[in-house]
């Protein structure tokens, strides 16, 4: 995880409806002051200094040395710890709540992730998940062939390319309940984030033999253009699940 990455993550988080539906997953967790809260895949930092704001008892963890690193040039007043999501360092029943963005499309196990968060959850604690499925984007192209070749083969090289539209089965599958799931989409016009986007999935697709080095150029020079015209459209829609341990087991 390059400083690149990192840095392009924080414009995204910066985006207003980045910021709405972070505030979403807030509402969700029912933050309140003093609740005991993991972002768990923290990235940049920006979550855990927003529920430190809300006046949570947040902590940051990331596999990624380097992003925790990051976070806590960042947020120097908060806490970030370098940990694993199928390994939490915290004990049983010991969190009011679990957050996760944009992680469980890369985790080998999801299904033991999220285990882990029903563990660490204290009866009647609350998760919440978030991410996008990158199997469904929506890109405006003169060639939707070569496009969704693309999409999906992108989506086929990542761990679980397609776990968010299973976060609802999963909440349930793993004993939670309340579970309630929403959908956010995301629209890129910009040229920096939108190019940013598009260029991963196409890096995707030649990882996985998809489409040629020389395909994916080409494919690359027409979005390029669009950029050029103010003619670039990325639709990503987010998918929001929250849930509940329950308070008296089943």
């Amino acid at each position: 995880m390059d400083k690149a990455f990192l840095e392009a993550l924080i414009a995204f988080d910066r985006r207003p409806e980045s910021v709405r539906l972070r505030r979403r997953t807030y509402e969700l967790l029912q933050v309140e002051p003093g609740s005991r809260v993991v972002d768990v895949g923290c990235g940049g930092g920006t979550a855990v200094a927003e529920l430190a704001d809300l006046g949570a008892d947040a902590v940051g963890i990331d596999a990624a040395a380097e992003a925790v690193a990051f976070a806590r040039g960042q947020h120097p007043r908060c806490r970030f710890e370098v940990g694993d999501a199928q390994r939490l360092p915290f004990a049983d029943g010991s969190l009011d709540g679990y957050r996760a963005e944009k992680l469980y499309h890369a985790l080998a196990d999801p299904d033991k992730a999220c285990a882990e968060a029903h563990r660490v959850l204290a009866p009647g604690g609350r998760i919440v998940l978030v991410g996008q499925d990158w199997d469904v984007f929506a890109i405006d192209s003169d060639d939707p062939v070569v496009t969704r070749t693309i999409v999906t083969s992108s989506a086929d090289e990542i761990a679980n390319g397609r776990v968010a539209r299973r976060y609802r089965n999963l909440l349930l599958d793993t004993g939670l309940d309340d579970v309630s799931c929403e959908v956010h989409t995301t629209v890129l016009t910009d040229p920096e984030l939108a190019l940013f986007t598009i260029t991963r999935l196409a890096d995707g697709a030649v990882r996985a033999g998809a489409v040629s080095e020389a395909q994916a150029e080409t494919w690359l020079d027409e979005q390029r253009s669009r950029a050029d015209r103010d003619r670039l459209f990325v639709a990503m829609p987010q998918f929001l699940v929250a849930g509940r341990r329950p308070v008296t087991p089943s």
